[in-house]
């Protein structure tokens, strides 16, 4: 048994993170904006669909240069990667000086990688006949975002990337915690990105299910979702943080390729898991953040089935009213939100048109940053993805 075995760690700790986002760059500016329920970074598209506008959620920052990286990584996907990496950086030279580089894994989510860039190299192909000199396709392949921060953090560890659309990055927790208390790795770099591209505003609108305006979770009037953009990375590992990751739930319930169930059965079950794993009743979690994507399906069957297993009613929002639904990167944006909530002891509040679905099961809402009047102390956060790919992580505040 080697001496990393007989250490595995009994919990797992967010010991660091990163955000941007429609809402901003950086934490300082992300929270602020969060918990007003600005919707600064939504803007109409006309450029995207064929026919029609759309809107979507941009990040409007000025993103890092990374020319100085080989060609195969240029990309605004990994441009996002390297802006919410370099938040975390001084965490990560810390653990891999501690622990070293091949201890540290780097296992991330996305559902886009590079393919705006692929987007762009075949329309120049089409105007010319051939490819661009500095196009090359790897930049487009899932691995290209794990093998970037890898390089860019100096890391010669596991390094993977998870695919399995809109819950990808909530996965990357479960994963790299099963590998640190395996004893595999020590650490980890996790979370997700996903950047702005034609093919998946494209392919959403053409499943009926992009809105026509500005996204209504929860609302009588919502009518789809807008897609955002976005990276969020966390460090996690055994080493004590004010942050725990509690638990993580999986479940594929597989109902359909594209529609949830409609009575939550999946999403049900990944909440009861992770509440099972952090060995928690359902009364001690304070906020959910919603998957919440403003679509009649999903916002329907959440609602029956958080209202079905938190009886007492903890308080409730959507972060898509805010950023949009950022695909690849939503489960550990959110997660990050919900790292934010339990650093200010402030709730997120619902961004919709406040005309709230009355066929909804009824849930206790947040309408202001103000309404809780208690310690926040377990936050739950929910993703579900195609096919009934369900995943629910509860991270909480550590105390002595």
């Amino acid at each position: 048994m080697t001496e990393h075995q007989k250490c595995q760690p009994d919990n797992i700790y967010i010991n660091d993170f990163g955000l941007i986002n429609a809402l901003g760059d950086n934490l300082e500016d992300i929270s602020q904006h969060l918990f007003a329920g600005s919707q600064q970074g939504f803007v109409e598209r006309h450029d995207i669909l064929p026919d029609d506008k759309v809107f979507v959620a941009e990040v409007a920052s000025q993103l890092p240069d990374i020319d100085a990286y080989p060609a195969h990584f240029h990309s605004r996907n990994n441009q996002l990667a390297l802006q919410a990496y370099q938040q975390i950086a001084a965490t990560v030279a810390s653990l891999k000086q501690k622990y070293s580089e091949h201890r540290l894994g780097v296992i991330l989510g996305t559902s886009t990688s590079g393919i705006a860039q692929g987007e762009w190299a075949m329309a120049a192909k089409q105007q010319s006949g051939q490819f661009p000199e500095e196009y090359d396709y790897r930049v487009q392949e899932m691995s290209n975002l794990a093998e970037f921060i890898s390089l860019v953090a100096g890391l010669s560890g596991v390094s993977m990337t998870i695919s399995t659309a809109c819950s990808s990055s909530a996965k990357t927790f479960i994963t790299a915690s099963e590998l640190i208390r395996a004893g595999v790795i020590d650490a980890a770099i996790v979370g997700g990105v996903d950047s702005l591209c034609a093919m998946t505003v494209n392919g959403f609108s053409a499943l009926e299910s992009t809105s026509s305006g500005i996204c209504k979770p929860s609302s009588i009037n919502r009518d789809g979702i807008n897609i955002g953009e976005g990276a969020a990375l966390a460090v996690i590992s055994g080493d004590k943080s004010d942050l725990r990751l509690f638990a993580g739930g999986e479940s594929s319930d597989a109902h359909h390729m594209s529609a949830p169930h409609p009575e939550g059965r999946g999403a049900i079950d990944a909440m009861q898991q992770a509440l099972n794993k952090a060995e928690l009743s359902h009364h001690q979690i304070d906020y959910i953040n919603l998957h919440g994507t403003a679509t009649p399906k999903n916002d329907s069957m959440e609602a029956i089935a958080v209202a079905e297993l938190f009886p007492q009613q903890p308080f409730v929002s959507s972060s898509k009213g805010s950023i949009g639904h950022t695909l690849g990167a939503a489960g550990a944006t959110e997660i990050g939100f919900c790292c934010l909530i339990l650093r200010h002891q402030k709730l997120a509040p619902h961004v919709s048109d406040n005309m709230l679905d009355p066929e909804l099961p009824l849930l206790n809402w947040v309408e202001s940053c103000s309404d809780n009047k208690s310690e926040i102390r377990y936050c739950l956060s929910n993703s579900f993805a195609f096919g009934g790919n369900n995943v629910s992580l509860i991270v909480g505040r550590e105390y002595e």
